[in-house]
C-alpha cells in the first residue's frame, strides 16, 4: 500500500526558494514531509539508492527502458548508470544551491531526508537544520546554524551537497566504470550546470556564473575541478559563455555525433557553431 502524497511545503526558511524554483522550472516540484517519506507510486528514497540494492535496480531499469525506446538499442550498463545518476543528482543539487542563491540559506538534507519521483519530476524533503548568515532574519529560528560570512556559507553549500551526494555516489559506484575522482567530477558538473541553467531561467545568469566561480574555484575537495567557465567569441564578435565539464555523460556511446556543448570532446569551433545556430 502506498503512503499518502507528500504535503504542501509548510512555512520554512527555504520554502520561498523552492516555490520560486517551481515557478521558473515547473518540471521540478519540491514538497515536504513531517513524519515519514512518501513511498510507493514511483517514489524512491535517496538512502535506498545509496544502498545499491533492489531500489537502485528498479531505478536503473527505468533508464534502460527509456534508452531502448529512444534509441532502439541497449546501452552498456555503466552508461545506463551514468544517465540514471545524472537524472537524480541534477535536481538533487538544486535543493541546496537554489536556496543559497536566492536567500543565502543552505538546508542540510542527509540521504534519509530526500525522496524522488522521477516520472512526475517531484522531490520530497525533510529539513531539520539550515545554514545562514548572522544578519539573516531567520538566524534565530529553530534549526538555524549561523556561519560567519559568505565564504563560510559557501563552505556550508559544499559540505551539505557532499553529505547528501557522497552516499549516493557510493551506491552507484558498483554499477559504473568510474572511481571516486570521476564520480566527484560528475557531482561538480551537476552543481554547476544545474544552478547555471536556473540562473538563466531567473534572468540572473551572470550572477549565477559569478557565484559558482566562487563556490567551486578548484581544489575544493571532494569536488574535482572548478566551475570552469570561459567565454568564446562568435563570428560577429559576440560573447558566448561556455564551460568545460570535469566529466563526460557518455551519451556519445549511443550517438557519436551528439556530444554536449560543454563536453570535453566538443571542440571550440563546434561549440561556437552550436551556440550561434538559429533555432
Amino acid at each position: 500500500m502506498s503512503a499518502a502524497p507528500a504535503a504542501p511545503l509548510a512555512p520554512h526558511p527555504v520554502t520561498d526558494a523552492y516555490v520560486r524554483l517551481c515557478e521558473v522550472f515547473p518540471g521540478l516540484r519540491v514538497t515536504a514531509w513531517d513524519a515519514a517519506a512518501p513511498l510507493g507510486d514511483g517514489w524512491v528514497r535517496a538512502d535506498r539508492l545509496a544502498c545499491g540494492g533492489p531500489a537502485l535496480d528498479s531505478f536503473l531499469a527505468w533508464d534502460e527502458a527509456q534508452i531502448l525506446r529512444d534509441h532502439g538499442r541497449t546501452a552498456r550498463p555503466d552508461v545506463t548508470a551514468s544517465f540514471a545518476l545524472h537524472r537524480y543528482a541534477w535536481p538533487a543539487c538544486l535543493l541546496f544551491t537554489v536556496p543559497w542563491f536566492l536567500h543565502r540559506r543552505v538546508p542540510r538534507l542527509p540521504v534519509q531526508h530526500v525522496a524522488f519521483q522521477r516520472e512526475l519530476g517531484r522531490m520530497a524533503v525533510r529539513i531539520d537544520t539550515f545554514g545562514c548568515l548572522p544578519d539573516d532574519p531567520a538566524a534565530g529560528l529553530p534549526g538555524a546554524q549561523v556561519v560567519a560570512d559568505e565564504e563560510a556559507l559557501r563552505a556550508e553549500v559544499r559540505a551539505a551537497v557532499a553529505e547528501h551526494l557522497g552516499p549516493v555516489l557510493e551506491g552507484f559506484r558498483g554499477r559504473m566504470r568510474r572511481g571516486p575522482r570521476a564520480l566527484w567530477g560528475m557531482a561538480s558538473d551537476e552543481v554547476v550546470e544545474g544552478l547555471w541553467y536556473l540562473g538563466h531561467l531567473l534572468g540572473e545568469e551572470p550572477r549565477a556564473v559569478a557565484e559558482l566561480e566562487l563556490l567551486l574555484p578548484g581544489a575544493t575537495a571532494p569536488y574535482v575541478g572548478g566551475a570552469a567557465f570561459r567565454t568564446l567569441t562568435g563570428p560577429n564578435g559576440e560573447a558566448l559563455p561556455t564551460r568545460d565539464r570535469a566529466s563526460c555523460c557518455m551519451y556519445y556511446t549511443l550517438r557519436p555525433e551528439a556530444t554536449c556543448v560543454t563536453c570535453p570532446r566538443t571542440c571550440d569551433a563546434q561549440r561556437i557553431k552550436r551556440l550561434t545556430a538559429t533555432t
